[in-house]
Order: structure tokens, then sequence, then C-alpha cells
């Protein structure tokens, strides 16, 4: 067996597959879009589950966030613009941006 010494504990095995199922992702990018046709729409991320979290706590609704300027946008409740998407509105905090 491989002993990791008196001073280290041992990685448990699901930390491990985590980061190894992590190191195949790509780099979240510092402004990232749901919407196909945004220039900071970028597929590859989406391929793998992204979580976003605002002033600490999770958000699930999260159309566009960018990390830098500290802000996500999220839809205003029912309200949808005349073009029939959902009216956005932007919260601002500390933003934080992590693969599930």
């Amino acid at each position: 067996m491989n002993d990791p010494g008196p001073d280290r504990a041992p990685d448990p095995p699901e930390a491990s597959a985590e980061a190894s199922a992590n190191a195949s992702a790509p780099a979240l990018p510092d402004r990232l879009s749901i919407d196909p046709r945004s220039p900071h729409h970028v597929a590859a991320v989406f391929e793998h589950g992204v979580g976003i979290r605002l002033n600490g706590k999770e958000r699930f609704d999260v159309e566009e966030y960018c990390i830098s300027e500290g802000w996500i946008k999220v839809p205003a409740g029912k309200t949808l613009d005349r073009t029939g998407r959902p009216l956005l509105i932007k919260l601002k905090g500390r933003v934080e941006a992590f693969y599930r």
C-alpha cells in the first residue's frame, strides 16, 4: 500500500476524481453569457456544470456575469422585453464562478 506518511492525510477518492474531471474543463472566462448570440458565450464551458456565487450565496438564475467588474445579470421576474426575451437586471457584489 501507498502510505502517505504520519504528517499527511490520504486524499479522499471523491476529491481526486473531481479534480481530474475539472482538469479537462476549460478555464472559466472573466465574462460569460448563456445567450448564444452574445460575443461572451463560450459553448465549451457549458459542457460542464457552472456555478455562480454572489456575495457568498449561490445563484441559480444567472444569465450573464463579469468577475472583474463585480456584477451578474438575472431575469426581472416574468417581465419580457420587446423581442420576447427576459428583461435582465444587474446585481453588483463579489462574484465567484466555479465548476460543480
